[in-house]
């Protein structure tokens, strides 16, 4: 999916959601969000990180990097700001940026779709992870143990379709 198609999704969600006071809409009561999904990879592994209780969904679950797609902006552009955002890695650090075909999951425990843009962001070093209010722990796994951990739903799925 283009950069072009994304923004059609958004404008159509756009004239049915509220927005917040700074423009962004919310998909708080939303049936159906558009999210990206980053991996964050350095040499072998990739980065885990636990949701905080402060979040909507997925409470204490382990993850990547999310965010709403819930600005007309690329998908490469709000993974930037996601990574400064909530991680406090700036673009320096970044040795490239995979993007790949978005899907959708429907998760019947929340009667809720996702529109989930996965994405591989590979790092040159290794950064100092701070995090935001979104996240409690982070750990650098194996992409082969990511089940051993309690994650959100199909986030294996998308790890897998970035590694290919």
């Amino acid at each position: 999916m283009e950069d072009k198609d994304l923004f059609k999704i958004i404008k159509n969600l756009s004239r049915k959601l509220p927005r917040f006071d700074d423009g962004r809409i919310n998909y708080s009561k939303s049936k159906i969000s558009p999210v990206i999904n980053v991996f964050i990879k350095y040499k072998d592994r990739i980065l885990l990180l636990k949701r905080s209780n402060k979040v909507l969904a997925y409470k204490g679950k382990w993850n990547s990097l999310g965010g709403f797609l819930d600005e007309l902006k690329p998908v490469k552009e709000k993974i930037l700001e996601e990574l400064k955002e909530e991680l406090k890695i700036n673009k320096n650090l970044i040795k490239f940026i995979k993007t790949v075909k978005p899907y959708r999951l429907f998760d019947n425990s929340i009667k809720r779709t996702w529109l989930i843009f996965p994405a591989l962001v590979e790092l040159k070093q290794k950064p100092k992870i701070k995090l935001d209010w979104e996240h409690t722990e982070f750990k650098w796994v194996y992409p082969k143990d990511i089940k051993k951990y309690d994650i959100v739903l199909k986030l294996d799925v998308s790890l897998n379709k970035v590694l290919k």
